[in-house]
């Protein structure tokens, strides 16, 4: 049959972990659902009026669900390798649940709306306190424009952490994105090893 995917393999030799991080509503969920091969599996719950008590809901107006674990999703490199994607809740009574979605991974992408540059702080500060290697990824949500030099101030980014503008809701965009992980994390490697 035309366009039919083929099955997946049962199991791989190598699982490479890679976590999205960011603020809340910043687009972790989609950007999952946007690359992943298979269907994500998603801990997306309908948003309450309870919620508004304890989250800032005022810049995602209209947002009517929020993930409250995580998001997964998957992504074959090749017959053996796996990329496993894991997006993380963005509301700060869920970032206790960080610390465990760092453990084993090679790289984060730190996800950020530029409308809210503020929000992006702590997933960086911990992912600096881990030693995890991250880029920064800036999803167009039209907002106001920045030069590449006022969001690395806004940010406080190492000149070395790569920043790039990305489309979420595009597989092309979240691919580029990852792929500019993996080289980041790659060269990072190769540097320590030249050091040694």
């Amino acid at each position: 049959m035309p366009g039919a995917r083929t099955d997946l393999r049962a199991t791989s030799d190598n699982g490479v972990k890679i976590v999205i991080v960011g603020g809340f509503g910043v687009g972790k969920t989609t950007m999952v659902h946007s690359v992943s091969e298979i269907r994500p599996l998603s801990t997306e719950e309908t948003m309450t009026r309870a919620g508004e008590r304890i989250d800032d809901t005022a810049a995602v107006a209209g947002k009517t669900a929020t993930t409250v674990a995580f998001d997964f999703g998957r992504i074959s490199l090749d017959e053996r390798n796996v990329l496993y994607l894991f997006g993380a809740p963005g509301q700060e009574r869920f970032w206790f649940l960080w610390d465990r979605l760092f453990t084993g991974t090679l790289g984060a992408v730190v996800l950020v709306d530029t409308r809210r540059i503020a929000d992006s702080w702590y997933a960086i500060d911990r992912l600096e306190a881990h030693g995890t290697p991250f880029i920064v990824a800036c999803n167009d949500f039209a907002g106001p424009e920045h030069s590449e030099q006022q969001l690395r101030a806004a940010l406080d980014l190492d000149p070395g952490v790569p920043l790039l503008i990305c489309d979420a809701r595009s597989r092309e965009s979240s691919k580029n994105v990852l792929i500019t992980l993996v080289q980041h994390v790659r060269s990072r490697y190769v540097l320590q090893e030249a050091a040694q």
